[in-house]
């Protein structure tokens, strides 16, 4: 959709579907209407509570689980190992609570797999720090991709 589209229209549900978090789909909303492509991208890098982050994460399927459509099946399209995910997946959740998330966009299984196990490394608040800046990239990403100038 054009950027003066995305100015006028009821776009609730394509920010919902970019960052599922209330709050920062309120505040995008509210910074309309947006001159360009670099104040919405500014507008929408906003800071995430810990809850808000745990909240976003629960709309995230697991890396190396194919969605059935959506955005995270083309963000996934690199995973080619889904069965080396399955375990890493497993010590993940176990540790932290909650799936791994990491903005997969262009990247190999491999890589997303080597990134997992040096996160594996953190400790519970920086690990919930580094998933809220990947859910804010992958934000990005979507806005991008749904909004043209």
């Amino acid at each position: 959709m054009l950027l003066t589209e995305f100015n006028t229209t009821d776009v609730r549900p394509l920010l919902t579907a970019c960052l599922a978090v209330p709050r920062w789909v309120d505040a995008v909303l509210a910074g309309r209407p947006y001159a360009d492509l670099d104040a919405l991208k500014a507008a929408a890098d906003l800071p995430l509570s810990s809850d808000e982050i745990r909240q976003a994460m629960a709309a995230h399927p697991r890396i190396g689980e194919k969605p059935a459509d959506g955005w995270a099946r083309s963000e996934q399209s690199g995973v080619d190992n889904p069965d080396a995910f399955a375990a890493a997946n497993a010590e993940y959740e176990a540790k932290f609570g909650h799936v791994y998330l990491v903005c997969a966009s262009g990247r190999s299984g491999d890589e997303l797999l080597k990134i997992l196990r040096e996160r594996l490394a953190n400790d519970p608040g920086t690990e919930l720090a580094v998933a809220g800046r990947e859910l804010l990239k992958i934000a990005e990403l979507r806005l991008a991709k749904a909004v043209t100038a």
